[in-house]
């Protein structure tokens, strides 16, 4: 498959965010119509490319794997297409997340991150469902619970946490700014 990009992003090496962080900026060099190319390392790249393109109305046109390297496309949205990008409006911090975990309170936690990601490192009690997993696992979340979306930096969660709004989930929370900074405790997969 040969698809011509108007413009190439070379995001290789980047963990999330910033392939997105990347993206948004450069998408702004771009007409509307034309494509991007966006290369990545990070396997999360292809659910936060895809999550971020539909959050703003521009187009995920897909995502081709070429050895390590992933290549994502996006199409600009023209004006009328555009849509400002939202964010979750019900956001706690790390503090007030450890606070609840210590007082006991009958909290969920959701990790958004990537299975190899939550092996390393992730809060107790927590499940994880990758967030380009997240539309088919919507069963997996426990809706009689507060329930608290988290990932490594907060944008992952961010959307993660629309998307579970959207879909009729009450009191999600997103944890900002995730577990890069956590220092909480946590459990490992061996």
């Amino acid at each position: 498959m040969t698809i011509t990009a108007n413009e190439t992003l070379d995001a290789k090496g980047l963990a999330c965010p910033m392939p997105i962080v990347k993206t948004k900026k450069a998408i702004t060099n771009l007409a509307p119509g034309q494509v991007m190319e966006v290369q990545a390392t990070d396997k999360g790249s292809t659910a936060d490319i895809k999550a971020w393109s539909d959050s703003t109305g521009h187009q995920y046109l897909g995502t081709v794997e070429e050895h390590d390297v992933l290549k994502h496309y996006i199409r600009k949205a023209s004006d009328a297409e555009t849509k400002e990008e939202i964010k979750h409006a019900d956001v706690v911090d790390l503090e007030e997340l450890r606070s609840k975990l210590e007082g006991e309170e009958d909290i969920a936690i959701l990790d958004v991150r990537e299975p190899a990601e939550f092996a390393f490192g992730h809060i107790l009690g927590a499940i994880n469902i990758p967030l380009g997993e997240l539309e088919d696992r919507f069963e997996e979340v426990n809706k009689d619970k507060e329930l608290h979306v988290v990932c490594r930096t907060g944008n992952r969660s961010d959307l993660a946490a629309q998307k579970l709004t959207e879909k009729g989930f009450k009191g999600v929370k997103n944890v900002v700014p995730g577990m890069s900074t956590w220092e909480g405790p946590t459990d490992k997969n061996n």
